[in-house]
């Protein structure tokens, strides 16, 4: 069963450099902004560029935006797909209920924000550019994503900081029902911080939590919180993004969650299953 105001947004790989990603990303500002201030941006700067990313399938652009004092590059991810059903590659499984949408990258920043995760994501917001809606989000280089760490064999720095990280992960993935955590939507920040981007299709509604074998320990302060928040701080947080029918099977599985933490608890101990 089962915050950081510049943050990190889409980015290929900075390998030798890697000619994938070729093309810098815009300076940082001088001085640090506040994540309304990232929003703010965000929500009203002009695009003064775009380009594609080579980067999913959704098909995201890449945004240059200025408000005259700063000039920044942002990702803008438009999808927004609903379909009775949706076979998943060829001679894959069928998805009955199947959505695709920028909402939900929305969504999960505003839950992340709750349950004190935000660190590990991009700032997201509404934004309208090119006759479409969609969401859009600050962008910052990383060293590589989670696949290009697999294929090229490099170790973090702090294995044991990068497993919490990744028990984190896990756990906000089984929460939102995420299934698309592909190892691309798995960034590493020049610190061998672990940013999540990508939420499109995630807010399943099946109410059950598989992967519980990737989930044997908790930050002692996130599984507080996670006990602790209410549907109304759920639906609050992320009203406009998700609808009824997808909250009640996201509060049934932070009650999975709970229980399997505390069980794990109750039969190895606080040492074993909190840090």
């Amino acid at each position: 069963m089962i915050r950081r105001c510049a943050l990190i947004l889409f980015a290929t790989l900075l390998a030798a450099p890697s000619a994938a990603f070729a093309q810098a990303a815009a300076p940082a500002p001088s001085v640090a902004l506040t994540v309304d201030q990232i929003k703010h941006f965000l929500k009203t700067a002009k695009v003064v560029g775009s380009k594609g990313t080579n980067k999913g399938v959704t098909a995201p652009r890449r945004l240059t935006l200025t408000d005259g004092d700063i000039t920044h590059d942002a990702i803008f991810q438009a999808i927004d797909e609903h379909k009775a059903q949706q076979q998943l590659g060829p001679g894959g499984r069928t998805e009955l209920n199947f959505v695709d949408s920028y909402k939900y990258n929305i969504a999960a920043y505003e839950l992340a924000t709750l349950l004190g995760l935000q660190d590990m994501m991009p700032v997201y917001v509404e934004r309208a550019w090119d006759a479409r809606t969609g969401s859009l989000s600050w962008f910052v280089p990383t060293l590589m994503d989670e696949g290009e760490r697999l294929k090229r064999k490099v170790s973090p720095p702090n294995s044991e900081a990068w497993n919490q990280q990744m028990y984190r992960m896990r756990l906000f993935a089984a929460l939102t029902r995420d299934t698309d955590r592909n190892l691309t939507n798995v960034l590493i920040s020049p610190k061998w911080e672990v940013v999540m981007i990508d939420f499109s299709r995630a807010f399943r509604l099946q109410a059950e939590v598989p992967g519980a074998t990737e989930l044997p320990k908790i930050d002692r302060t996130l599984f507080a919180r996670l006990q602790s928040i209410t549907r109304e701080d759920v639906e609050r947080a992320t009203k406009g993004w998700l609808i009824e029918r997808e909250v009640d099977p996201l509060m049934q599985r932070r009650d999975l969650l709970v229980v399997h933490f505390k069980k794990l608890i109750a039969e190895r101990g606080e040492a074993q299953v909190l840090y």
